[in-house]
C-alpha cells in the first residue's frame, strides 16, 4: 500500500528541482501543498467505502501515492527556503523547520490514537486537510521570493562561490552527502518502522510500551533537533554532526540488546536522539558547500533518504522471512550501516580548500 508513497517521494523529489528552474520554487512548494491536501480528504473519503475493499484500497493507493508527491515536493521547498531566508543561520533555519516537521511525526500517533478512541478516525484526515486548505490559501497569496545575493550563501557571506569537479553534471563530493542521506534513511526506517514489531514479537513487551518506544524514538528526534538548533549558536554545527552520528553505532547495540519494556523505551530514545540532526545538517552542509545548487542539493538528497526509507521498509520482512534473521540481528546489522554513515560524516565536515562545512 506505500509503494506508491515511497516511489512517487523519490521521483518528486529528484525531479522537483528541475521543476523549481522552470516554474518557480514557490509553485513547487504550492504543488506539494495541494497533493497533501488531496491525500488527506481521499483518506477521509476512504471512511465511506470501508465496507468495499477494492474501491477503498484504491482509494488508499491514491492517498498513499498524493502523500508521496506531496512530501517530496514540499519538503524539498521548506528546507531549500530555510536555507535561502537566513543564509546567515542556514544550519540553525533548517534544523528549526524540521523540529516541527519531527514534531508532527511524533504527534501523529497520538492524534490517530485520540481520534480513534473517539471513533471517529476519518476526521483527523479530514481536520489535517482543512488545516492544509489553510496553509495553501496564504501560499498563493505570498511572494516567497528569497533575498539571498547572487552566489548563494557564501556570497552572502562574503565568500567566493566554489569550485567543484563535477560528476555527470553534479559535483563529485555530492556523492558524499547521497550516500549518508541514502544510509540515514536506512537507519531511520529500521528505527521507526520496525521497532513495535521487534518489541512485541521478540522481546515480548506489550503492545502499549511498543507503541510508547516508538513514540519515544520521534520525540527524541524532536528534542535532538532542537537541543542542535540552540547549541549551534554556541558549538559549531560540524562537532553536533560529528557527535551525533557517533553515537548512532554503540544506541542500535543497545537497541538490539533491549529486552524489557523500559528498555525498550530508553533504547529507542537513544536512537531518536542520535538520528535527530543528522538529515537536516546533512542538506544544510551540502547547501552550504555548494551554495548555487541549493535546491538541486536538497531535492537529491531527500531522494536519497527516501531510496533508504524504501530499503529499510521493503527490505527487512522478506530478510527476516527467507533467511530467519531476528530482528535483534537486523538492528545489529544495522549498526554496520551506521559505522558507515559516521565515516562518510567525517569526511563530509572534513576541512577542504578553505571549506569547512558546519563551521
Amino acid at each position: 500500500m506505500f509503494v506508491p508513497q515511497v516511489l512517487l517521494a523519490i521521483l518528486t523529489s529528484g525531479a522537483a528541482p528541475a521543476l523549481a528552474r522552470r516554474w518557480t520554487l514557490r509553485r513547487v512548494f504550492v504543488l506539494g501543498l495541494a497533493s497533501d491536501l488531496a491525500s488527506m480528504v481521499l483518506l477521509a473519503v476512504s471512511a465511506a467505502a470501508i465496507s468495499m475493499p477494492v474501491p477503498a484500497y484504491g482509494l488508499l493507493l491514491l492517498a498513499t501515492g498524493a502523500l508521496g508527491l506531496g512530501f517530496g515536493a514540499s519538503v524539498m521547498a521548506l528546507n531549500t527556503f530555510a536555507e535561502e531566508f537566513f543564509p546567515a543561520a542556514a544550519d540553525r533555519a533548517v534544523l528549526a523547520m524540521n523540529v516541527l516537521l519531527g514534531t508532527g511525526t511524533a504527534l501523529a500517533p497520538l492524534l490517530v490514537a485520540a481520534f480513534t478512541g473517539l471513533g471517529a478516525w476519518w476526521a483527523l484526515p479530514a481536520v489535517v486537510a482543512l488545516a492544509l486548505l489553510v496553509v495553501l490559501l496564504l501560499a498563493l497569496r505570498a511572494s516567497l521570493r528569497a533575498t539571498t545575493p547572487p552566489g548563494g550563501r557564501r556570497a552572502a557571506a562574503g565568500g567566493t562561490p566554489p569550485r567543484e569537479g563535477f560528476l555527470r553534471g553534479l559535483p563529485v563530493r555530492f556523492w558524499l552527502y547521497a550516500a549518508a542521506a541514502l544510509l540515514y534513511g536506512i537507519v531511520e526506517t529500521v528505527n521507526g518502522n520496525w521497532s513495535v514489531l521487534y518489541l512485541i514479537h521478540q522481546r515480548g513487551v506489550a503492545a502499549s510500551w511498543a507503541s510508547l518506544a516508538l513514540t519515544a524514538f520521534w520525540a527524541m528526534v524532536t528534542v535532538g533537533r532542537l537541543f542542535a538548533s540552540l547549541a549551534s549558536t554556541r558549538v559549531p554545527a560540524r562537532w553536533i554532526y560529528l557527535g551525533l552520528s557517533a553515537l548512532t553505532p554503540p544506541a542500535l547495540l543497545i537497541v538490539s540488546g533491549a529486552d524489557t519494556a523500559a528498555g525498550g523505551v530508553v533504547a529507542f530514545g537513544l536512537a531518536g536522539l542520535a538520528c535527530s540532526a543528522f538529515l537536516p545538517l546533512t542538506i544544510s552542509f551540502g547547501g552550504g558547500e555548494f551554495s548555487r545548487l541549493t535546491a538541486v542539493m536538497s531535492g537529491e538528497l531527500i531522494a536519497f533518504y527516501q531510496v533508504g526509507y524504501g530499503l529499510a521498509a521493503f527490505g527487512v520482512g522478506p530478510l527476516e522471512d527467507a533467511l530467519g534473521i531476528p530482528l535483534s540481528a537486523v538492528y545489529a546489522l544495522t549498526d554496520v550501516v551506521a559505522v558507515a554513515m559516521a565515516g562518510l560524516a567525517f569526511l563530509i565536515v572534513r576541512p577542504r580548500a578553505g571549506v569547512v562545512p558546519g563551521s
